[in-house]
């Protein structure tokens, strides 16, 4: 399996059997074998993680089988003309084409996460599901949305059992500021992973570099995203 970063929460993985695209916004696609499927999946409406014109770009490049997996809080009316649409709900699960089985969570934010098992492994996408707390928020909310996160987190371990996930996106926000890594390290300490591709930091890679020096134990998991150009799991 081959993972390429392509912009903030955007991914592509390609498998032996097709690619799956995750959250495209913007950013340049590398070359794409035109007989593989490719299953485009968006987590929620949010304009940094729905772009519709992705469908469009594929067209002119050309790929033959594409499927769509779109979040039910995305509007019908901006669905892609012409393209099979999965609509999924949070706490689901989904039989795809390519022998995909899909399960999907609840994020914290819109939308839901997505569980991929496939034939050359598990893939986690964690579109906005995170541990939001913010500075500027109540200590209710901030209490609410921390047991919110690991409710939801705590339910992906149960889902998994004991598998281990080969790649996981998740959410390193640097505006979150003294909170950013609550998120990822209760990730972390409940879910087995072998690759954690950090993202949604808002062109500050720097997030992490800092999430590495101030947690050295997860160096051999935590990848630098902006080095993962068709990096082989």
């Amino acid at each position: 399996m081959k993972i390429t970063y392509l912009y903030h929460s955007g991914f592509l993985a390609e498998t032996n059997d097709c690619y799956y695209l995750f959250d495209y916004y913007r950013g340049e696609l590398p070359p794409l074998n035109t007989d593989k499927p490719i299953l485009v999946f968006c987590s929620h409406r949010h304009p940094d993680h729905y772009n519709r014109e992705v469908f469009s770009l594929l067209k002119g490049l050309g790929m033959n089988s594409v499927t769509a997996i779109l979040a039910k809080d995305i509007s019908p009316r901006s669905y892609p003309e012409q393209t099979n649409v999965v609509r999924v709900t949070f706490h689901s699960r989904y039989e795809l084409p390519q022998n995909t089985v899909l399960e999907t969570l609840q994020s914290t934010d819109a939308g839901v996460a997505f569980l991929i098992r496939c034939r050359e492994g598990i893939l986690y996408h964690a579109g906005d599901l995170n541990d939001w707390v913010w500075a500027g928020e109540t200590a209710q909310y901030n209490r609410q949305m921390t047991g919110s996160y690991r409710h939801e987190i705590d339910l992906l371990k149960d889902l998994l059992k004991e598998e281990y996930v080969d790649a996981a996106f998740l959410p390193l926000d640097p505006r979150q500021e003294a909170d950013y890594a609550q998120g990822i390290l209760y990730f972390l300490k409940k879910i087995k992973v072998k690759r954690v591709y950090p993202m949604h930091y808002w062109e500050k890679p720097g997030v992490i570099s800092r999430f590495l020096r101030e947690y050295p134990q997860y160096q051999s998991i935590i990848q630098n995203t902006e080095d993962a150009k068709a990096n082989e799991l």
